[in-house]
């Protein structure tokens, strides 16, 4: 009698990965697959654990030396992970810098630190383990002590024959227990490194000499360590530097990615984690806090051992998207303004100027509840959702914003003409005298008019009992209904910048770049949409659908014209008046359209619907001609989305494969060719490469060849027409989806004259967590963001 159990551990670096398996006894034809990936990212080791049961035909009368074969496996996977840290009385020995995945060796100094911390959690694992499980506890700590025992003397075997009978000899239930505790010992790890690399970071700046004077770190890879090269090695003036700086543009694009199965509760723990350590250093600290702090460690620690760590059911579309939102809300909506602040002192002392208030060097935007590309369950209706919801959580953190914002101007005197000017306009309102607060009041009315308009709007698509929470939190601010909403950005931004130059004019500059500067920013960053969304479509779905109407028309089938045929008749539309259908008839199904058609054609009726800073580009995925993007162009005109009504959305074709990437510099020559489209694009144009199907498809090397000539052959083809070229990368975390560890280098690496401050980036699942997860580590890749489009855009 046997029972099979796959133990796969993967080693999953950004270059390779291994796979292990091993046998156990047991019941016949039944099989546990035990599934723990050890995942390498920039920011440290993660790790998930997973267990699966199917039917199997195994021999029951399998050799004695497979099993021992299996096994040794196992052991070798065991040993392998083994010269980490779990317990007070093991050696340590752990291979860890910045990040800790990528260590040749330990500094003993240091280090010190995060082996303390390691050291600390560990015994709290250990703790919880003995607690809940004494089985599980004893396998645990014996591979460990067995495997550490083999990392310190490789050439006796005694220690690996008994991990081998250690591994043949363990129940299924049990190695289910001892691989979730290497799971959770490996993300402590994670844990105590992404606190460990600011701590670095804050002592190398406190070493740092008198010279070099700013709140962000003396390196390459930052905005002060750019400048310094960029002034005292390449010559370049400060007001080059200052003026490249106010131009560049990088947006990072959101998107949800199937290979992030880890729960946000768990990952709000593991960041709490990195919080108490942090809190934990404080040398202030009374005895009784820090008591309080191991006490919080212990019990999250033990609140993780007993939880399911990934996900058992698939997420929907809107619950994608509100953990993208989440992101922006726990994270982001500090971290952007902490950041801007640092880059503006920086400025200040490196270049003797200030940033202004309202430049944005880095932006966010999403796919989440857009990108439709194979997603089924991505329809026009839950894309209105999702944008209903974004313009309803970002009116209601502007609100709490504004809220103590309003609490803290109650200056009564002095103000600027054109702020009293802007309070006279203001007829209800209690604060005669406090003027700033008079605005703010205003204000905050309004925006709690945006989140009721919001909230209708959801209840009547959702049905949805959690977006009437609102009521009872903004009820008390009475007026609300006698004033517009606030639908476009610069209605929330023109009067905070009238707030902050009148501040600035009568002496109160320090109150100005406070709490004030800061909204200002989040209002430049995230809008009042929070972050705007892309949609994205496969270029056959409009083929298919363009075909549908013309064959109702009776003029053919547009899927089996030539390339040719298809631009003269797009043209010919383009430029035409007369529309192709009218829009109630879809509506209606009275055009006898195929469903999917009808989807295909609601979307663009649902974008129409939207304030155009709702949404971003359109991008047509496995995009091959010019037709393909004319032919969004024409379906964006069937539904009122042109450059007259400042609805038309940018149309982003995205290159895949080898052969379309071959061919995309002459599908852009032919586009630009064409008067109207050069007309309706105002100059410019975006275009998207991606990165992981072109691996896939031509290999990794090959696919790397040609998206660098690609791009080469792209920007001189725009250059040619007085083009304005934006490149958008669409890459993952690994190598093989376009992803780098060393961004800085990364983005210094691709092709000369293809950048020029603008780039568009995807951020993918687990990324997002990795690069954004933290305040001080979203700060931190903000900066090098920055840095990277700074030093390119000089690099010869």
């Amino acid at each position: 009698m046997r029972f099979n159990v796959s133990l796969i551990l993967v080693a999953a670096t950004f270059h390779s990965a291994s796979a292990f398996t091993f046998t156990v006894p047991s019941k016949p034809r039944a099989s546990v697959r035990l599934e723990t990936k050890f995942a390498s990212h920039p920011n440290g080791v993660t790790s998930d654990t997973k267990l699966s049961k199917r039917a199997s035909s195994g021999d029951d009368d399998d050799s004695a030396a497979n099993v021992a074969k299996a096994a040794t496996k196992l052991a070798s996977s065991i040993n392998a992970i083994a010269d980490n840290p779990f317990g007070k009385d093991e050696a340590v020995a752990v291979a860890m810098s910045a990040p800790l995945s990528q260590a040749a060796d330990i500094d003993a100094v240091n280090d010190a630190p995060l082996l303390a911390d390691i050291e600390m959690l560990s015994d709290m694992l250990a703790e919880v383990v003995k607690k809940e499980n004494p089985a599980v506890y004893d396998l645990y700590t014996t591979f460990r002590r067995l495997g550490m025992k083999r990392a310190a003397n490789p050439d006796d075997p005694t220690p690996f024959e008994e991990m081998k009978k250690l591994a043949y000899d363990i129940s299924p239930h049990d190695a289910l227990g001892v691989m979730k505790t290497f799971s959770i010992a490996l993300n402590l790890v994670n844990a105590a490194e992404v606190h460990h690399r600011m701590r670095l970071v804050r002592k190398n700046e406190h070493a740092d000499d008198t010279h070099h004077i700013g709140p962000l770190p003396m390196i390459e890879d930052s905005i002060r360590g750019t400048m310094e090269i960029l002034l005292e090695d390449d010559g370049v003036s400060p007001d080059s530097i200052f003026a490249e700086l106010m131009s560049q543009k990088c947006e990072i694009v959101l998107t949800a990615h199937p290979t992030e199965v880890n729960r946000k509760t768990i990952i709000r723990k593991y960041r709490n984690i990195s919080e108490l350590l942090a809190h934990l250093e404080r040398p202030d600290l009374h005895p009784f806090e820090r008591a309080e702090a191991l006490n919080n460690l212990r019990g999250i620690i033990a609140a993780i051992w007993g939880s399911d760590e990934i996900r058992r059911v698939k997420p929907t579309v809107q619950k994608e998207a509100a953990g993208g939102c989440a992101v922006i809300e726990s994270v982001l909506w500090d971290a952007v303004p902490s950041y801007l602040r640092k880059l503006d002192a920086q400025c200040r002392v490196t270049l003797g100027k200030k940033l202004p208030v309202d430049v944005t060097p880095v932006k966010f935007a999403s796919w989440i509840g857009g990108d439709r590309d194979g997603n089924p369950n991505c329809t026009p209706a839950v894309t209105q959702e999702v944008i209903a919801h974004q313009r309803l959580r970002a009116a209601k953190m502007f609100l709490n914003d504004l809220n103590l914002l309003y609490s803290e101007l109650a200056i009564s005197s002095r103000f600027s003409p054109e702020l009293e000017a802007l309070a006279a306009t203001i007829k209800k309102s209690d604060d005669a005298r406090e003027k700033y607060r008079r605005v703010i009041g205003h204000l905050r009315r309004r925006l709690v008019r945006t989140v009721k308009d919001c909230e209708a709007k959801l209840q009547s698509l959702a049905k949805s009992p959690e977006t009437l929470s609102a009521e009872a939190a903004f009820g008390a601010l009475e007026g609300w209904e006698d004033v517009e909403p606030i639908m476009k950005t610069d209605d929330l931004m023109a009067p905070l910048k009238v707030i902050y130059e009148s501040l600035v004019t009568t002496g109160f500059e320090l109150v100005a770049d406070g709490r004030v500067s800061d909204i200002i920013r989040r209002v430049a960053i995230f809008g009042l949409t929070l972050v705007p969304l892309d949609i994205r479509e496969e270029s056959t779905k409009h083929t298919l659908a363009l075909d549908a109407i013309t064959r109702h028309l009776g003029i053919g089938s547009y899927k089996e014209w030539d390339e040719t045929a298809r631009l003269s008749w797009l043209q010919s539309e383009l430029t035409s008046r007369r529309p192709l259908f009218r829009i109630r008839d879809v509506e209606n199904n009275l055009l006898g359209l195929d469903p999917d058609v009808i989807k295909t054609l609601m979307v663009f009726k649902v974008a129409s619907e939207q304030e155009p800073e709702s949404l971003g580009a359109y991008v047509i995925s496995q995009a091959t001609s010019a037709s393909d993007v004319l032919a969004v162009m024409l379906l964006q005109k069937q539904f009122g989305m042109t450059k007259a009504t400042g609805k038309l959305m940018r149309v982003v074709p995205l290159f895949e494969t080898l052969d379309d990437l071959t061919g995309s510099p002459k599908q852009l020559q032919t586009l630009f060719g064409i008067t109207s489209y050069i007309g309706s694009i105002s100059g410019k144009q975006e275009v998207m490469v991606g990165y992981s199907d072109s691996a896939k498809d031509a290999g990794r090397l090959a696919a790397c060849w040609a998206q660098y000539t690609a791009q080469e052959a792209m920007a001189k083809v725009a250059d040619k027409f007085g083009v304005e070229l934006t490149f958008f990368h669409g890459k993952g975390g690994t190598v093989g989806r376009g992803g780098n560890p060393a961004l800085y280098r990364a983005i210094l690496s691709h092709p000369p004259n293809t950048i020029n401050g603008r780039f568009r980036v995807t951020e993918q699942g687990e990324m997002i967590r990795q690069n954004f997860g933290s305040l001080e580590i979203a700060e931190r890749s903000l900066d090098i963001y920055t840095a990277a489009l700074l030093r390119e855009r000089f690099t010869k």
